[in-house]
């Protein structure tokens, strides 16, 4: 390891050492009676990293090629330190009121971020495996975290277990690719691509690789424990679980196609179109029976995904391009919602049926009009965000001649235009008995007012005055070499 190794992975050692040193203290200055303290300082150290990364103009390649720095990494490692910081601060009342708050907790969360920012960095199957390893356990334990709740011990449960069984299929894609590549670096695997035709056994080894990363997007038909894990886990984890491990598995999805397998793109092509397909309209269609809030998003991130992956099917700068900017736009969208959906309350006790936002247009109408705000763009109903963000991947994938995916991801947008639409409905001409309670303190006020905001006045001149476009573009020409 020489002295530019150190430069490059600087944040992914500050926050490992940091998050270690946290938990020291926590273990032996004081235990839970410090967990408020410890949570904020993780919140900052993350929201410092995020503004360390963002200036950093350092790139370049680790340990031999197995750790990437580059524009897009950065760009993936901005977007999850801030939205972690950002649910360590909504989860700050929540998890005291319920006797959750546990100085565990904020170290968990800290060491799955690490374990994503290793992740979006790897340009070697094994620390992809490493960083994939370190987030996910964290997370089995962060999604059973209420150990007095049978939900929640159930959603860590079955957490577990189909992530070993999504580990096992990744690991024995990567066996196929290390036997035919003869190298588990991306560049020496792009290589040997590059000179050869793609065997079918390589190509077994894609599809495996390809699964295991389509469990950990959540993408159909992967999807499986999505569902229950959100509605089992406590509310702070399942919004954490709806925004950094999103544009941490979608990026590495990207990382590895790209880098990996970037002269292939007509073999891996097939396989993300079917995930994408069957996320899209898997999602739009079983979301609209649902009646608690926590599923219904996770089947809206089922098919969020699905949309998401069009943009790599495109294999092309704009379509990587267009999903990073979609994984942003989405990482607001929700930790908007998800905001409101940690507020919500009814005599002082949680509630999250569809149902008790009935007459909240009437009772709370500045909360409704930020939560229909961040509906329709959910929805992309124009000129929000949310529908710039899948204007942008249709095009990328018309502009990749795959017009008919481009028509059957606009198809299943209707479709699932009519669940956030019914909430809505039911929040302006629904009656109620008993309405929330409508508390909402200043970091959830914030968040689900900025949020409505940024993603009301979403047409493409003020987004691009963000720097959206312009970092996403910057980042798709790194990746996309």
């Amino acid at each position: 390891m020489t002295g530019a190794d150190i430069d490059l992975i600087l944040p992914e050692l500050i926050l490992a050492v940091g998050s270690m040193a946290l938990l020291m203290f926590g273990t032996y200055g004081g235990g839970d009676s410090r967990a408020g303290l410890i949570n904020g300082l993780m919140a900052a150290l993350m929201a410092g990293l995020a503004a360390m990364i963002a200036f950093d103009p350092g790139s370049g390649r680790a340990f031999d090629g197995a750790f990437v720095s580059d524009a897009f990494s950065r760009f993936a490692k901005v977007l999850m330190l801030l939205s972690a910081a950002a649910i360590l601060i909504l989860a700050q009342d929540y998890l005291a009121k319920r006797r959750l708050m546990k100085f565990e907790f904020p170290v968990l969360i800290g060491l799955a971020v690490l374990g994503m920012m290793v992740m979006v960095s790897a340009g070697d199957l094994i620390s992809l495996y490493m960083g994939l390893e370190l987030q996910s356990l964290a997370l089995y334990v962060v999604a059973a975290f209420r150990r007095d709740s049978l939900k929640s011990t159930e959603a860590g449960l079955k957490y577990f277990v189909l992530g070993a069984l999504s580990s096992g299929l990744l690991l024995y894609g990567a066996s196929l690719v290390y036997g035919y590549t003869g190298s588990t670096n991306f560049e020496r695997i792009a290589a040997v691509v590059a000179a050869e035709e793609v065997s079918l056994g390589l190509l077994f080894g894609i599809a495996f690789l390809a699964a295991g990363l389509a469990f950990k997007i959540s993408a159909a038909p992967f999807h499986m424990w999505t569902p229950d894990v959100y509605e089992g886990a406590p509310t702070p984890v399942t919004a954490f679980f709806a925004s950094a491990p999103k544009v941490a598995a979608g990026a590495l999805f990207a990382r590895v196609m790209y880098d990996a397998f970037g002269e292939a793109v007509s073999d891996w092509r097939q396989i993300v179109v079917f995930i994408a397909i069957a996320s899209m309209f898997w999602g739009s269609i079983a979301a609209i029976g649902q009646k608690d809030i926590k599923r219904l998003m996770a089947y809206s991130s089922i098919g969020h995904m699905g949309f998401a992956l069009v943009g790599l099917a495109a294999g092309t700068v704009q379509g990587a391009e267009a999903l990073m900017t979609y994984l942003a736009i989405y990482v607001v969208m929700n930790l908007g919602m998800f905001a409101f959906i940690l507020s919500m309350e009814r005599g002082g006790r949680p509630v999250t049926q569809v149902a008790d936002l009935s007459g909240l247009g009437k009772t709370h109408p500045g909360q409704a009009m930020a939560l229909a705000a961040l509906l329709f763009s959910l929805a992309g109903i124009p000129p929000l965000a949310g529908f710039f963000a899948k204007y942008f991947v249709f095009v990328a994938a018309v502009e990749a001649g795959l017009a008919p995916l481009a028509v059957a991801g606009a198809v299943a947008s209707v479709i699932g235009a009519f669940y956030y639409l019914r909430i809505i409905k039911m929040m302006y001409f629904d009656e109620t008995e008993e309405g929330l309670d409508g508390r909402l303190l200043t970091p959830h006020r914030i968040a689900l007012g900025g949020a409505a905001l940024a993603m009301s006045v979403g047409w493409l001149p003020f987004v691009d005055g963000f720097g959206l476009i312009e970092a996403s573009r910057a980042a798709a020409e790194a990746l996309v070499r």
